[in-house]
Formats: structure tokens, C-alpha cells, sequence
């Protein structure tokens, strides 16, 4: 008789990378969750269906405010995959493992109302260009370098590129550039109509918009820590 042993097939461990979205609150915690608030009510499905970090290395909380925050991502349906940058004493039973070593990526939408959007991953180029429409729930996630858009991104649809973007129609959607660590990376579209902007993890929501630029031919770039956009007409 052959025993289970022999049959069983052997255990295989392989290595799989994830795009992770990171949140590095900042202090004072009651703002930045009222920012992450403000960030869902315009865009209710921005963490649907994605894995999520928490670096807490600006804030160095205890393990009783550590625990609060993530009880309060929680309650705002965000579950935390991890913890990087706390201390070894703050990370008691029920909380998520401490994580190290990540490289810079990007991160792409909250459970709510909108279902999570399939995500189109691209590699092995170091620019894409999309000559077709991006239709409302279609999500691009392109972390190798540029994405140029020869028509438009639709409202409710997503670009992700690791470098900048370029979109030859209107801009309705959700861009995010710089996605792979890259600051100087920048978004350029015809007619500016966004839903949220990012570049390197900096993020600005629509109401946050200068209004006399909608309808206008733009670009957004990073000076420092601040968001900038100007009409390129």
C-alpha cells in the first residue's frame, strides 16, 4: 500500500510582488483622518481590493495610539496588511505584523459603493502608450515608466504610471504619476476635469482644485512637498 506520504505532492514556496499602497500619517492624527475622509468621499473605492501598508515612522505612537489608528482604518474599511516603522513594543496580539525592506512602488480604491476596478498590469516596456479610450472602472498600472493616453481617461477610471503622464483628451478620471518613487515625474492632459491627482504619494482631490483651470489644457508637477498646476495654453 502506498502511503500518504508518498503520494502527497511536495510543498513549493514561490515569490510573488504586490503593489502596496503605503499611509504615513502625520500628526495631528484627528486631521490627517479627516483629510483620508475628504479623500474617500470623492473617491469612495480608492482602497478596494488593495493591499495596504501603514508607516508610522513620523509619529512613533504607542501602543495604545497605535492601536486606536488602526482600529480607526478600520472602521473606515481600510484593512492594514502590515506595520513598518514601529517599535518593537508597540505591536501587541491582535495587531498587523511589522513589515521592512519595501522598495518605493506605487499605490493605486476604499470598499463602498463602487466595486474595485480590474487592474491592468503592463510590463517589460519603459513607456506605454494606450491609443484606445479609458473606460469608467478600468484601472492601467504601469510602474515601469511614462503612460501616454492618446484619447481620454473617463470618470471612475484610473492610470497608474511609475514615471509621468500624458493625456491627449480630457482627463475625468483618476491619474497618478511618480508611482515608483519618482518626484520629478509629472501629469499633463487637454481638458483637466480630475477626479484625484497624484505624483510620488502627494495626492490633491478635485475640491482641492483651482477651478479656472477645469476645461483647460494643464500640467501638475511637484515643487518640494507642494502640488503644483498651470494651463499649458
Amino acid at each position: 500500500m502506498t502511503s500518504q506520504t508518498q503520494t502527497r505532492p511536495p510543498i513549493r514556496f514561490r515569490g510573488r510582488s504586490f503593489l502596496a499602497v503605503v499611509l504615513a500619517p502625520e500628526a495631528p492624527i484627528e486631521d490627517w483622518l479627516a483629510d483620508l475622509d475628504a479623500l474617500a468621499r470623492r473617491s469612495p473605492a480608492f482602497f478596494a481590493g488593495r493591499a495596504v501598508i501603514l508607516d508610522v515612522t513620523a509619529l512613533a505612537p504607542s501602543r495604545d495610539a497605535l492601536k486606536d489608528l488602526v482600529a480607526a482604518l478600520t472602521e473606515r474599511e481600510i484593512p492594514i496588511m502590515g506595520i513598518e516603522g514601529a517599535g518593537s513594543g508597540s505591536l501587541g496580539p491582535g495587531m498587523p505584523p511589522p513589515i521592512h525592506g519595501g522598495r518605493p512602488s506605487g499605490e493605486v480604491a476604499m470598499p463602498g459603493e463602487t466595486p474595485a476596478a480590474p487592474i491592468e498590469r503592463v510590463t517589460g516596456a519603459k513607456s506605454l502608450m494606450l491609443e484606445s479610450p479609458v473606460r469608467s472602472g478600468q484601472a492601467i498600472l504601469f510602474p515601469e515608466g511614462d503612460v501616454t493616453v492618446m484619447g481620454s481617461v473617463a470618470s471612475g477610471a484610473e492610470v497608474i504610471a511609475g514615471g509621468s503622464i500624458h493625456i491627449y483628451g480630457a482627463l475625468r478620471g483618476r491619474a497618478i504619476a511618480g508611482a515608483a518613487g519618482s518626484p520629478g515625474a509629472r501629469i499633463f492632459c487637454r481638458k483637466f476635469e480630475p477626479e484625484l491627482l497624484a505624483i510620488d504619494g502627494l495626492y490633491r482631490i478635485a475640491d482641492d482644485i483651482d477651478p479656472t483651470l477645469r476645461g483647460r489644457a494643464v500640467q501638475v508637477w511637484l515643487e518640494g512637498d507642494a502640488m503644483r498646476t498651470a494651463a499649458l495654453d
